[in-house]
């Protein structure tokens, strides 16, 4: 586990809520984010005493995704390398930060998003790699990274095929455009609106607890023949997106994309 737990876990009889915060309590993604995601998911599937997650915000927003400052620190003396070693450092850590959401997915007991406010980027990869998703009336949804110079690569295009199906997948991929709760609900991204925040945590939680009534041996079983065509395609897609990424994520395109972030303006991207 990291120095500094981040995460809040609480305990309802067989169900574990994990409120999610970044760093400072933000709703973003950094490199100890995805350690403890990865830890504390770890440490679910070796607890008998758990038997469904719900994963919730620990504010008013699920997940702005990955912290953008943060990344640009990480990326820039990759960026000015010439030797493949930054490229092996960068496949490296793309497919740790994978790992981190895999062990989410490939949790052997049921998992419910609890999604309010902004979910966003790897946001999305989180919310996809759950096995239920459902959202609060304010809740909205982005897969953003086209329009910051970056192919997804944490699953949201492996794992949202089997869920909103081919072509709304590559309309939101493509356009980075945002999705409020009602389109969301409409092509299946999630289950359920509720009124707000307190309700959707709250339903998420019975939901989860409905699910933990049942069997664990079945609901591992469930789990295992759902994935058992699912999971190696994901893999598959996942490790070529981290290849794709390590030898084309490092471009002016992505340095244009944080300029313009910190400068508050819209990018004007080249394709180089």
């Amino acid at each position: 586990m990291t120095a500094e737990q981040r995460f809040t876990v609480t305990y309802d009889a067989s169900v574990a809520t994990v409120a999610l915060a970044g760093p400072g309590g933000k709703a973003v993604m950094d490199e100890d984010f995805f350690a403890e995601l990865a830890a504390t998911f770890t440490a679910f599937e070796d607890d008998p005493e758990v038997r469904a997650v719900v994963l919730t915000g620990s504010g008013p927003h699920f997940s702005f995704g990955l912290d953008l400052g943060a990344a640009a620190a990480t990326f820039a003396p990759l960026r000015s390398a010439t030797d493949a070693g930054a490229r092996q450092h960068l496949l490296a850590l793309i497919r740790r930060w994978q790992g981190a959401l895999d062990a989410v997915a490939s949790l052997r007991k049921p998992t419910v998003a609890a999604i309010t406010g902004w979910c966003i980027g790897g946001g999305v990869d989180l919310a996809a790699a759950c096995d239920v998703r459902i959202a609060s009336a304010d809740a909205q949804f982005s897969i953003r990274e086209a329009k910051v110079g970056i192919v997804a690569d944490l699953g949201s295009l492996q794992r949202l095929v089997g869920i909103i199906g081919d072509g709304h997948l590559r309309e939101l991929a493509l356009t980075g455009d945002d999705v409020d709760a009602g389109r969301a609900a409409a092509i299946g991204l999630v289950n359920s609106v509720h009124d707000d925040a307190e309700a959707t945590r709250t339903a998420a939680g019975e939901l989860a607890a409905r699910m933990a009534a049942n069997s664990p041996l079945v609901l591992r079983g469930i789990k295992d023949v759902l994935d058992a065509e699912r999971g190696p395609r994901v893999e598959a897609g996942l490790r070529y997106t981290a290849v794709w990424n390590s030898a084309f994520l490092l471009s002016d395109d992505l340095d244009e994309a944080m300029r313009s972030f910190v400068e508050r303006r819209p990018p004007e991207f080249t394709g180089r």
